[in-house]
């Protein structure tokens, strides 16, 4: 094999490859990129058996053919190199030759046979999402999955897909996520997917303009993006009936600007205990604040919180840091709480309704130290 490139590209390429090698693996030829070139196209390919990404680069080919390279190696020498084009030479003994016009550089490489297969496209379901749309969908539920893989259900984002409607859903089982988009057309597919969150944040960091094609299949799903490709295996795992964990009785509502709300809770935090993050929202019609306080360092904090509360007087303890994190991802400036009691998981949303969509999160609450 033999083709030249240009620094930029190939460091490019190989930038997007990296989210898809494992930091440890049993399996040393997942720490290396798939090179394949023919006379059609030039790609290169990562995998960790959980995503598996396909990059074509463009090149002059002058003899096609296929290795296994590492894929570090690759990438730290190429960002090192200035602006310059290279040229990767392969013998039939998988040696590799990097040159440029200042220096050479020999790396081995590995039969790519060794390389683990990727999954057809045969028997799919196709649609097609627009890149900013996907990423706002991401971006508003990926907060919430779990990281607990013995919950495997809950380790990636429920894509409930519609004619007309896309529905995300994520939980870690103290927070749950539910955003809806109705400015979406399936084109006639429908059902149910569990799309683990490490694709998830690759996809997020995607340009967000254009159009992205889904192939779904019964065990993977497969996203094109412009010339490269993205797939990963789907959570064959049955979600958690999240519409029952709503709740339907909370009457009393807080109301407050989401920033002021958001900056209260990081002060008073700093003094919490740093095992619980325990913060307890002290709710009063004529006066709301935040308070913690930590025995074991005789340390305690307390913020009044102009607020608009209505509803029977209520103190509840939260988590500040998942409390931080829904408020956070609450969209616009005012803030819109819905409680019943200290025991009870309180609702998050947006004081305003947005055009096409509509974000609820529910927070459970944690018990306050008497």
């Amino acid at each position: 094999m033999k083709f030249s490139t240009s620094k930029a590209e190939l460091q490019q390429a190989l930038q997007k490859l990296s989210k898809a090698t494992p930091a440890r693996s049993t399996l040393p030829i997942l720490g290396c990129a798939l090179l394949e070139a023919t006379e059609k196209k030039t790609t290169l390919r990562a995998t960790d058996l959980e995503i598996t990404i396909e990059v074509e680069i463009s090149v002059s080919l002058e003899k096609a053919g296929t290795i296994a390279l590492p894929l570090k190696t690759l990438l730290d020498i190429t960002s090192e190199l200035p602006d310059t084009r290279l040229t990767l030479t392969v013998d039939d003994k998988n040696r590799a030759e990097i040159s440029t016009d200042s220096g050479v550089y020999d790396l081995m490489g590995k039969p790519s046979d060794e390389f683990p297969t990727t999954p057809g496209n045969q028997n799919t379901t196709s649609t097609k999402v627009s890149a900013g749309l996907l990423k706002d969908v991401i971006d508003a539920t990926s907060f919430a999955v779990s990281r607990d893989e013995l919950k495997p259900a809950l380790t990636g984002v429920l894509f409930r897909f519609s004619s007309n409607k896309l529905t995300a859903v994520s939980t870690d089982g103290h927070r749950l996520v539910r955003y809806t988009r109705t400015d979406f057309e399936s084109g006639g597919y429908s059902g149910d997917l569990i799309i683990p969150r490490k694709f998830l944040l690759f996809m997020s960091a995607q340009p967000s303009t254009g159009v992205i094609d889904l192939y779904i299949g019964k065990n993977h799903l497969t996203a094109k993006i412009g010339q490269d490709t993205a797939l990963t295996r789907l959570i064959d795992e049955r979600f958690p009936d999240y519409e029952n964990v709503i709740p339907k009785d909370n009457e009393k509502t807080l109301r407050v600007d989401k920033n002021t709300l958001l900056g209260a809770i990081r002060r008073v935090s700093i003094f919490s205990n740093k095992s619980t993050h325990q913060v307890a929202l002290n709710l009063k019609k004529e006066k709301s604040n935040i308070t913690t306080e930590d025995p074991e360092k005789s340390s305690r904090a307390m913020e009044n919180i102009p607020a608009e509360y209505s509803g029977e007087n209520l103190s509840i303890g939260y988590n500040a840091e998942y409390l931080k994190d829904v408020v956070m991802h609450i969209k616009g400036d005012r803030a819109e709480i819905k409680l019943n009691t200290p025991i009870s998981a309180a609702l998050f949303s947006s004081e305003s309704t947005e055009e096409n969509s509509d974000s609820l999160m529910l927070l459970m609450p944690i018990r306050l130290n008497d």
